[in-house]
């Protein structure tokens, strides 16, 4: 039994469908059972093939539910959290009393030097849990042009992403998961031959892109010109706040975005590679493969 949190976001959802797919007994481990019924239904996946149960972090009568049999753990941080003391850890904790032998934890590219991420907390946990870890310390995610970014792309032909100039290392959610099912999935011995043994593994894309090169590529795929207006922190903030967006999650959006506008988001790295024996997923393919989220909501009706 290999348990998924954040089954719904991004990369949980792609793991929960690589698992079922590969026959595995899954459980999703959702916040809202009801609603994650549904939302799984409407992306085409029979839930008569997994388990759905909730958990919540910091509630811990979720806890013996969610980690009861299970032997692997595909971990997320939920975003609101931060003090992983009061919010994680309780909840590991039950998990390797539980029994939970292996644990694939989407951590941040560059976490494991950075102490104030809260990642960086929760890695050196499970370094001392005696559960067998593997750390997916990841690039930025194409799939938030296709979900955060997705209206200002869709409605305006504007990526508003205050990131100057700086390349930023993109990788598909896809390829994530799939290096996450292989920590889950293989025998002892496959694990230590693919360096996921008690290893953090950095997973970027092949190519690193600038958000000019981003709207070109856009622009190519969806048959209209998209520009990236490359919005000022303040600007980008003011709009967000207009939105309803919390200052809280707008300050963490504007420091991921520094990062990309200060050079340093751009490094690449052939972990990936090396353990999917294949190269990753380009941002062409991905656009392609997404573009119907972006086509004018006119398009769509007619």
């Amino acid at each position: 039994m290999i348990v998924v949190t954040g089954a719904t976001g991004n990369v949980g959802f792609e793991v929960l469908k690589q698992l079922v797919k590969a026959g595995e007994e899954v459980r999703a481990a959702v916040t809202n059972v009801d609603d994650a019924r549904e939302r799984f239904q409407q992306k085409g996946i029979d839930t008569s093939t997994f388990e759905v149960v909730r958990l919540e972090f910091g509630d811990e009568s979720t806890y013996a539910s969610t980690f009861a049999n299970a032997d692997g753990l595909f971990l997320m941080r939920p975003p609101a959290i931060s003090d992983t003391k009061k919010f994680i850890t309780p909840a590991l904790d039950v998990a390797q009393l539980a029994g939970v032998k292996r644990v694939a934890f989407l951590s941040l590219q560059g976490a494991e030097k950075n102490p104030v991420v809260p990642h960086y907390a929760i890695e050196r946990q499970l370094e001392s849990s005696g559960m067998t870890y593997t750390f997916l310390r990841a690039a930025f995610f194409m799939q938030n042009l296709a979900t955060t970014h997705r209206d200002d792309i869709r409605d305006h032909d504007d990526i508003f992403i205050p990131a100057g100039k700086g390349k930023t290392a993109f990788i598909d959610v896809r390829d994530i998961a799939t290096v996450a099912v292989k920590a889950l999935m293989v025998d002892e011995e496959r694990l230590e031959t693919l360096h996921l043994k008690n290893q953090g593994v950095e997973l970027t894309g092949s190519e690193a892109l600038d958000y000019f090169e981003i709207a070109t590529i856009l622009s190519d795929v969806l048959g209209r010109k998209i520009t990236y207006t490359n919005p000022s922190n303040r600007r980008f903030g003011k709009v967000w706040r207009e939105r309803g967006y919390p200052l809280s999650q707008i300050l963490v959006m504007e420091a991921l975005y520094t990062v990309a506008k200060l050079g340093l988001a751009g490094r690449l790295t052939n972990d990936l590679e090396r353990v999917l024996e294949r190269a990753p997923i380009t941002f062409r393919q991905f656009a392609e493969d997404y573009k119907d989220v972006w086509l004018k909501v006119s398009k769509l009706a007619g």
